[in-house]
């Protein structure tokens, strides 16, 4: 069960009119790509995305792209709020379970795999599986090490002297302990659970019937369980994936931030970049459209195409101009004598003759006119776009930017 319901408010003005889990990244992808090739990949072929807000793109993506042979029962089905409990939507993600628990009806499975749908990272759901029939736990959570001092960044998880059972579940402590074997560092959530079915079942029943619960996964069901001792960890760093090399080990961004929507695809465009789109052994899959290659035209001096430390996607153009460190989309342009660098641009996105474009993200067929500039002058593009708090500049879906 893929949690696609979310309303991605700190991703405006890219959620807009999209759900969270549809925003496109990496040029030829959107984050529901991410979670579903893991599982795809870890051998999980009978999938369920439960979506609410705005999921038409959401729906239409995964209906075009996510087409498994049904020949021995395999699919991947958005599965919209369904209002079967009564006229309500889902309250939270908990909810969305209890509400959708004919899903589980319906399967019969012995454990469920319940992700999230909107992070970046590769991960073989299989050994986390493993290890959770192992432990005998009700639950198990998988858990990202990071620092002491963010903790109060993160839902954190602290265990027992063994390291492997939960004994607290804290949202953003201020005192939180370090682990056993590392006292520098903290768990934090991923957001991804192993369930053994008849526990889920259970724990999302009792919290429906709690009218002063937030039915939430993390908030709510994980907590109740862990009272009851039944909610192990598992270590992301043990996660072995085909084909990953060892410095991508652990990579996993949470993009839920506008900053962290773009520093994670500056992940991607070094020379050993932090986390690899080129993976043979564990692709991500997506929507194959019938784009023609990437090109770079022009060659004389002074208008000469060139594309350095970038990711340029099939249809992309770079006409005469310089691109440097930027992701360019299906279907971009960038026209003569215009200057792209440390961006982001999105299907379609037109950049115009002596336009510049520094430290932007420019959605789905944005218009930059000659001679227009963003990123140049803050100030002036605050009072027309968002600007984030690090002073990236997010122009939404079809603007076209006043010269």
């Amino acid at each position: 069960m893929v949690l696609a319901g979310g309303e991605g408010k700190r991703l405006m003005p890219l959620t807009a009119d999209r759900a969270k889990p549809a925003v496109p990244f990496g040029g030829m992808y959107r984050m529901v790509d991410f979670v579903l090739s893991n599982l795809v990949n870890g051998g999980y072929r009978k999938l369920v995305v439960l979506t609410q807000y705005k999921s038409h793109s959401l729906d239409r993506h995964i209906s075009k792209t996510w087409r498994l042979s049904t020949l021995l029962g395999n699919y991947v089905t958005p599965v919209p709020a369904q209002q079967r409990l009564g006229p309500r939507w889902f309250a939270g993600s908990a909810d969305a379970i209890h509400q959708s628990m004919n899903l589980i009806n319906d399967e019969l499975p012995e454990y469920v795999v319940v992700f999230g749908a909107d992070n970046i990272y590769r991960m073989d759901p299989q050994q986390m599986v493993a290890q959770h029939i192992a432990s005998g736990a009700g639950v198990t959570v998988a858990a990202i090490r990071q620092p002491l001092p963010m903790a109060d960044q993160f839902g954190v998880i602290e265990v027992d002297a063994g390291g492997r059972t939960i004994s607290a579940f804290r949202e953003k402590p201020t005192d939180a302990h370090g682990l056993p074997d590392a006292p520098h560092e903290v768990f934090a959530s991923m957001g991804n659970y192993v369930f053994t079915t008849s526990v889920l079942v259970d724990a999302v029943t009792r919290d429906a019937a709690d009218a002063e619960s937030k039915h939430d996964m993390g908030g709510s069901i994980v907590p109740m369980l862990v009272e009851r001792g039944e909610a192990a960890v598992y270590d992301f760093r043990d996660n072995d994936v085909p084909g990953q090399r060892e410095s991508e080990r652990g990579y996993w961004r949470d993009v839920g931030t506008l900053d962290s929507f773009y520093d994670a695809h500056m992940d991607l465009i070094s020379v050993d970049p932090e986390f690899s789109l080129a993976n043979a052994q564990w692709p991500i899959f997506t929507d194959q459209e019938p784009w023609p290659p990437a090109r770079t035209v022009h060659g004389s001096a002074g208008r000469m195409g060139s594309a350095m430390e970038c990711l340029l996607s099939p249809g992309s153009v770079v006409s005469g101009s310089t691109v440097s460190r930027s992701i360019l989309s299906p279907g971009a342009h960038v026209h003569s004598w215009a200057q792209v660098d440390a961006s982001v641009l999105m299907q379609g996105v037109q950049v115009g003759r002596h336009a510049i474009v520094r430290n932007a993200i420019l959605d789905k067929n944005v218009v930059v006119p000659e001679g227009a500039k963003v990123g140049v002058d803050l100030d002036r593009d605050r009072e027309l776009y968002t600007v984030s708090a690090n002073g990236i500049v997010i122009i939404g879906k079809g603007q076209q930017v006043v010269p």
